[in-house]
């Protein structure tokens, strides 16, 4: 047991595997967007990738905040990243191009509100931390203002913006109702199998086990070891 460790869908020693389904990489793909560069080209991507209405919104965004930004392919461990390189003072934002609208919304914002918190108060706070979370929720909130989200997610984000965690896979009630949004049918959450189930997660198959606070421990059939999953973590049967 003291092998675990834990991350946003399932990890051990580090590694995680993800349920999101591949979809194909865009035109976009590897691009990384400057603050120089033409403002068209980002304003495509953002129409191919966000929730209509919202589009000029994260575009101000990234304009007034001088920011790069690209996308990535799907990575294991997170849906997207903010990094701030001192020596020559760049803010760089990345997003996997395989996140439904709402989730690329809501994790755009997410790396934005880093960026924000680095720049009004530099290394001085926890990440998460109040500070952070204070920006996030003012970033939130114009989103309200102006489109109309479904029921089901509209009471998850609000829920959110009162306690922002450390990512939106930190979040339950969050990360159900964002993937309400994903295209895959065939897969079920974790938290509808019956225990002792079998089911395959990536290229892997599990028993599912015990729950742990949110995360279930489950067998890996073929090596024995057990590893923490997520229950909303999005699995085969």
């Amino acid at each position: 047991m003291k092998n675990k460790r834990k991350s946003p869908i399932i990890t051990r020693n580090k590694k995680s595997l993800h349920s999101h389904a591949t979809v194909p990489v865009n035109s976009y793909f590897k691009i990384l967007f400057t603050p120089k560069m033409q403002d068209n080209l980002l304003i495509s991507v953002f129409e191919k990738h966000l929730p209509k209405g919202t589009v000029s919104y994260c575009y101000k965004l990234w304009y007034e905040n001088h920011f790069y930004f690209r996308l990535t392919r799907r990575r294991e461990s997170k849906l997207g990243d903010y990094r701030y390189d001192p020596r020559t003072k760049e803010h760089t934002i990345t997003l996997n191009h395989d996140l439904n609208p709402y989730s690329f919304l809501v994790t755009y914002l997410h790396e934005v509100a880093h960026l924000k918190a680095q720049i009004r108060y530099g290394n001085r706070i926890k990440p998460h931390g109040e500070q952070w979370k204070a920006i996030f929720s003012e970033l939130l909130i114009p989103i309200f203002e102006r489109h109309d989200f479904p029921a089901s997610l509209s009471k998850a984000l609000k829920d959110y913006i009162a306690d922002p965690k450390a990512s939106t896979c930190s979040d339950t009630n969050l990360m159900m109702a964002l993937r309400e949004f994903d295209k895959d049918d065939n897969l079920v959450y974790l938290s509808e199998l019956t225990e002792g189930q079998r089911f395959r997660l990536g290229r892997k198959f599990f028993i599912k086990g015990k729950l742990n606070r949110t995360r279930y421990i489950c067998k890996e059939c073929k090596s024995g070891k057990s590893y923490y999953v997520s229950e909303v973590a999005l699995v085969e049967i």
